[in-house]
């Protein structure tokens, strides 16, 4: 308790300088306001700092599960959002405050009087001071566009990928590709369903989903069944899990109650008709050709849980001249796949989401997710392998997207 209490106390202080900082500019830049205006203009300001502390207030030292994802999210958002662009204010101002401890010393060892001009219409403080507003109002825009624009703004990606082994009967099959759908997550369910139904449009011929069906719990995807099971296609969907699936970010009531979850979350991918491989294979076949379908459980690198066995998914496949692995998390393919499958010819992943910010122009493509992830949106070959990574159908933390549209991956297989 005496550790949350000094964790508490020092954001609050932190967060509260930050407020007094930036308070300096709204008070310069409403100065010649009428004094209602400038006292409702100043009382807004602190209104959310007042939100974030009771907010935190009670995250540190109450349950909050107990008030729902979709809250959770909202506040975490908005205490970032505000306070990530209030960052940018304080950087101005920063250089406000250099410019005038500058002119002080000057004026200190000066015999002169102060050289400002008098009856100065805009004085420089009062310039850095709307500067600084301004610097804060634009990723604050950006960040509100990102979750009403970005966050369901579903984009299909059409890749070709040719395959020395394919065989005759598989050239040009088209594989659906979704992953990361963060149920927990969404705010807008014709959104959704309209992105559901543009994969359909495409006419897959199987679809492979990657993972990460919720946030945390398997009740959050329970308003969504009846939109996902429109999921069809002639050869199978297929499914695996991610790392959020397992409801390892959440503190249980028990070791029951955690495995319940996870058992409830499996039995929503049956409820969807989605083919849960846990570590197991599937063959797709066209009259005698064959090709298998290898699907594990969550296999992540660095701290993230290693459920995944490959060697139990991957036997008895010998006899697939193909062999398409579904993987959640991309870093298996190096750590593992590369190097000791060589003969399995595309993975499967998601995980990365882009990190729901980059730049994505032509062949050009830029995200701060390149820095945590070797392999994280897009198609990676080396030698005769193969990885795709999903940019991701939802968004989790942070309610949109900016620059990385959610994806819909369209993969054609052909022969080489």
């Amino acid at each position: 308790m005496l550790a949350r209490m000094l964790t508490f106390s020092i954001l609050i202080i932190v967060l509260l300088l930050v407020d007094y900082y930036v308070f300096q500019a709204v008070v310069q830049v409403s100065k010649n306001l009428s004094e209602g205006w400038k006292l409702s203009v100043r009382l807004l300001f602190w209104l959310p700092t007042l939100l974030t502390i009771l907010i935190i207030l009670f995250w540190t030292f109450g349950n909050p599960y107990s008030l729902g994802p979709q809250f959770r999210n909202w506040a975490i958002t908005g205490i970032v959002g505000v306070y990530f662009s209030k960052f940018f204010a304080v950087l101005v101002l920063f250089i406000d405050d250099i410019q005038r401890g500058i002119r002080w010393m000057l004026q200190s060892f000066s015999k002169e009087e102060s050289t400002t001009t008098q009856g100065e219409v805009l004085t420089r403080s009062e310039f850095l001071s709307k500067t600084a507003l301004i610097a804060a109002a634009i990723p604050f825009g950006t960040m509100a566009y990102g979750i009403i624009s970005g966050a369901h703004d579903y984009r299909i990606k059409r890749v070709t990928l040719r395959l020395p082994n394919l065989p005759q009967s598989f050239d040009g099959i088209k594989i659906g590709h979704i992953s990361d759908i963060h149920s927990g997550s969404f705010f807008n369910k014709t959104a959704v369903k309209g992105g559901v139904e543009m994969l359909m449009n495409e006419k897959p011929d199987a679809i492979f989903f990657t993972g990460d069906l919720v946030n945390n719990e398997s009740e959050e995807v329970k308003d969504y069944i009846n939109i996902f099971d429109k999921l069809k296609a002639p050869l199978g969907v297929y499914s695996v899990t991610g790392n959020h699936d397992y409801g390892d970010y959440k503190k249980w009531a028990s070791a029951e109650a955690k495995r319940k979850n996870f058992s409830d979350l499996m039995a929503a991918h049956k409820q969807m008709n989605f083919d849960l491989l846990m570590n197991e294979n599937r063959f797709l076949q066209i009259g005698t050709d064959k090709i298998a379908v290898i699907g594990i459980e969550n296999w992540g690198g660095g701290g993230f849980a290693k459920y995944g066995k490959l060697d139990e998914a991957y036997r008895n496949t010998n006899e697939a001249a193909v062999k398409l692995l579904l993987s959640h998390d991309p870093s298996h393919w190096d750590a593992q796949v590369k190097k000791d499958y060589q003969d399995i010819d595309l993975m499967f992943s998601g995980h990365t989401h882009g990190f729901q910010f980059g730049v994505e122009i032509g062949d050009f493509k830029w995200s701060p997710s390149q820095y945590a992830y070797k392999q994280w949106a897009g198609l990676y070959s080396e030698g005769n392998q193969h990885l795709y990574v999903n940019r991701g159908f939802g968004y989790i933390g942070y309610p949109g997207r900016i620059g990385m549209p959610p994806e819909l991956t369209i993969l054609e297989l052909k022969r080489a």
